[in-house]
């Protein structure tokens, strides 16, 4: 890799550290108790919300309670974008006239984008209307990640609590994410991004000539028309990175030079894709009171996200070993990037292409500014496995910190069967409900991948969207790659994530329909138990400690969580990788 690639490695850590605390200690005092900042001016709005909707702002809610009331805003809203989206044809701000979108993929996006995954079987520029992105999509980018903000927010309150049976209540906790985070983010950002070039406009696309040559009209003149697409993509470009969405304005997404215009613009996305997330530990350290059970979880979620940085970097920046027999120098110098370059966008090279498809998907973002599909298979496996890790380094907005409080509950059973003793955290004691919710909450994804996965490849209907690759078919045949596209399609899918690997044609009957269940198992599957644990911890008084309870706020244990945090994923997915990402390497099949 180039020094610029590093340079650009290093600014983006720079802007975490700077924005972890800050973020962290706002955010504390928005889900406390009190008074938070800005109250002043969103105070007014917020109330007008409550009397809109007939909410009382002081009422509590249980944690089933709080989970219907999720369940039903959320199908709510899907139902709503559905309608938006099969009706957009004959609805206002459609100036390209795109007609009303096919049943199949209709139900696909409305989920996709309502379960937090943004998952796109379409090109967004010659499918979607205007009144489409802005209003279907991006309120869901909005809500969907309001509603993971709000889950760890009333998860840390049943850590905190103590002999209650409230968690908070969801509708403010929604409100609160949305309009004093979400929204005035994304609105300083989008002058961001429209200050480095992203377009913000109501054009219809307009055909313009250039100076190639492609075709000769009736007079026999040489001339090239292009499309050149519009609309408003800078003040939706905030949200898919600070909510951790990803569904981008365009089919070429984060490589699109209208919606990243260059390497600053690409540094600061990623920096807002990482914020919250990181940020959250923060919170969580700040709620209950001990800064340093939340640097544990901060230090963990930051050591397993810079060890996937690194090993992705290393493997695309040695670049293709297939190429070095040719004498094809991959090396950075200074007139070339280095690197393997397939499948990258040549404005961002190895570095920011890198830096982005480990962030994307430690996170549940799903913006890919490169084709995965072209790493080498080390590099291509980190993304893979990075999802498969449970998006818990650092996760999605609000859900990485629950999943890896999960984790926490895992180490210390473990640890307390290695000495005989009852497991606690915070004081509370981690029983018999606790366990069984959690193994429900751990087996859950993994069953809802694997069956997928096993039924496609079993079917050659849903085999043939499976690209060809090189002189073999990536499909009944099979090769490595093959298998590695397959599963990587429903293991973003249920983990929420939305990133492909770039190399499969999802808009057919079969993915359309499984990839949107593997949605909704992905997020109201883990959802529920995660719920009902807080809802059962919520209810319990914390024990003294004593000088046989184990510390969770020591290197020690962070070190043993994230060991559990890598050794329960690779039991659950090394068959699938050891047939996937590492037969590929081993057997040079790329």
């Amino acid at each position: 890799m180039s020094t610029t690639n590093w340079i650009e490695l290093v600014f983006v850590l720079i802007l975490l550290a700077i924005s972890t605390p800050i973020l962290g200690n706002y955010m504390a005092k928005v889900y406390g108790k009190g008074k938070a900042p800005g109250d002043r001016f969103f105070l007014p709005i917020e109330n007008a919300v409550y009397r809109v909707s007939g909410l009382d702002p002081e009422s509590e809610q249980r944690w089933s309670t709080y989970v219907i009331s999720l369940l039903v805003f959320t199908a709510v809203g899907i139902a709503f974008t559905y309608a938006i989206l099969r009706l957009q044809g004959h609805l206002p701000l459609n100036p390209d006239h795109q007609v009303g979108v096919k049943p199949p993929l209709a139900f696909n996006t409305a989920t996709s984008f309502g379960t937090n995954t943004n998952w796109q079987n379409y090109a967004g520029e010659s499918t979607m209307s205007q009144l489409s992105q802005m209003l279907a999509l991006v309120w869901h980018q909005f809500i969907s990640a309001a509603v993971g903000m709000a889950l760890a927010a009333a998860f840390i309150r049943a850590l905190v609590r103590k002999g209650t049976n409230t968690l908070g209540n969801f509708w403010v906790d929604t409100i609160r994410s949305t309009t004093r985070i979400l929204l005035p983010i994304s609105f300083v950002f989008a002058f961001v991004f429209m200050s480095q070039g992203t377009i913000q406009n109501f054009h219809a696309e307009r055909s313009v000539t250039t100076i190639a040559v492609q075709s000769v009209n009736s007079k026999g003149q040489a001339v090239a028309t292009q499309t050149i697409p519009g609309g408003p993509v800078a003040s939706m470009l905030p949200i898919e990175g600070l909510g951790d969405n990803g569904g981008g304005f365009f089919n070429a997404n984060g490589a699109h030079p209208f919606q990243i215009p260059n390497p600053i613009s690409s540094v600061i996305y990623i920096w807002l894709l990482l914020m919250i997330p990181f940020a959250f530990p923060w919170t969580f350290g700040k709620m209950i009171g001990s800064l340093r059970q939340g640097m544990v979880v901060l230090t963990a979620m930051g050591v397993l996200f810079m060890i996937g940085m690194l090993i992705v970097l290393g493997a695309e920046g040695r670049g293709n070993p297939k190429l070095s027999p040719s004498g094809t120098t991959q090396a950075a110098t200074a007139t070339h990037p280095g690197g393997n370059l397939e499948g990258k966008e040549m404005r961002f090279g190895v570095g920011l292409s890198g830096i982005e498809a480990n962030s994307i998907t430690a996170t549940s973002t799903g913006t890919t500014n490169s084709a995965h599909d072209s790493y080498t298979p080390i590099g291509g496996s980190v993304p893979l496995f990075q999802i498969m890790l449970g998006e818990v380094d650092p996760g999605g907005t609000g859900t990485g910190l629950y999943g890896m409080l999960i984790m926490v509950f895992i180490s210390v059973f473990i640890a307390g069967l290695m000495v005989g003793r009852t497991p606690e955290y915070l004081g509370k004691k981690i029983q018999g409900p606790e366990v069984k919710l959690t193994a429900l909450y751990i087996l859950v994804l993994p069953f809802s991948v694997l069956i997928f996965a096993g039924a496609a490849v079993l079917l050659p209907h849903a085999l043939s969207s499976l690209e060809a690759i090189g002189p073999q078919s990536a499909n009944a045949s099979g090769t490595p790659h093959g298998l590695t596209e397959l599963v990587y399609a429903y293991a973003s899918g249920a983990h929420n994530n939305g990133s492909a690997f770039a190399g499969l044609n999802g808009n057919t009957l079969w993915w359309n329909t499984t990839l949107a269940i593997n949605m909704l198992v992905g997020r109201f599957a883990l959802i529920i138990p995660a719920m009902a644990i807080a809802g059962s911890l919520v209810r319990k008084r914390p024990v003294p400690a004593t000088a046989g309870t184990l510390r969770t706020d020591t290197p020690l244990f962070t070190g043993m969580l994230m060991l559990v945090t890598v050794i329960i994923t690779g039991l659950t997915y090394f068959p699938v990788l050891a047939l996937g990402p590492l037969a590929e390497h081993f057997t040079g099949r790329f």
